[in-house]
């Protein structure tokens, strides 16, 4: 009966020690996420979209395209964000088609250049600027995404979504209502206390 013991003892160990020797096999994808600056705007304003990264392991270089709406928003301008370039070295970024097709920022890509490591943890990819040019729900979501890391080995993040409600800017009627209602309020007011 001590043997079956040892050999459960052993057992467990070995399991344990294999857990501890490939941890990566247990980490969580990275994910990609859209960060909204502000999260919601006005017809004839710019909302700021940060392109994020969390969580990732020697990132070397990326691409992927961005999907909304173009009856509400127009893409008007793109750039590099830090995180592939805060470890040094040179990187290169750049957009195939910015707003040449409704609807789609299409191939947005970076990568490092070299025999040098791919970035860790996390960070801003690349920064889109949007017009608002209409009122309503844009749904932001990613397309022909690729990641890879130094090895040219793939790389699988989760894909995050984000939507934006945007609002036409109030007509001046609407201030003029509210502006005699706020005079009509402060008239009734003075009225009550003389």
């Amino acid at each position: 009966m001590l043997s079956m013991n040892k050999l459960k003892y052993a057992a467990g160990a070995a399991l344990l020690a294999s857990a501890f020797a490939a941890p990566s096999a247990y980490a969580a994808d990275p994910v990609l996420s859209i960060v909204a600056t502000p999260s919601s705007g006005v017809v004839g304003s710019t909302i700021d979209l940060d392109i994020t990264i969390s969580g990732v392991s020697d990132l070397y270089g990326y691409n992927f395209s961005l999907l909304f709406n173009p009856a509400y928003l127009r893409a008007s301008s793109a750039s590099e964000g830090a995180f592939l370039g805060a470890a040094g070295g040179a990187t290169d970024f750049g957009v195939a088609d910015l707003s040449g097709t409704p609807g789609q920022v299409f191939y947005v890509y970076g990568t490092r250049f070299g025999p040098v490591p791919g970035a860790n943890g996390g960070g801003i990819l690349a920064h889109l600027r949007f017009d608002v040019i209409g009122a309503g729900t844009s749904t932001l979501s990613f397309a022909d995404v690729a990641f890879v890391n130094s090895l040219n080995g793939d790389i699988t993040p989760q894909l995050g979504t984000k939507t934006l409600v945007t609002s036409a800017v109030p007509e001046p009627q609407t201030y003029l209502m509210m502006g005699v209602g706020l005079i009509g309020l402060a008239a009734l007011r003075r009225r009550q206390v003389s």
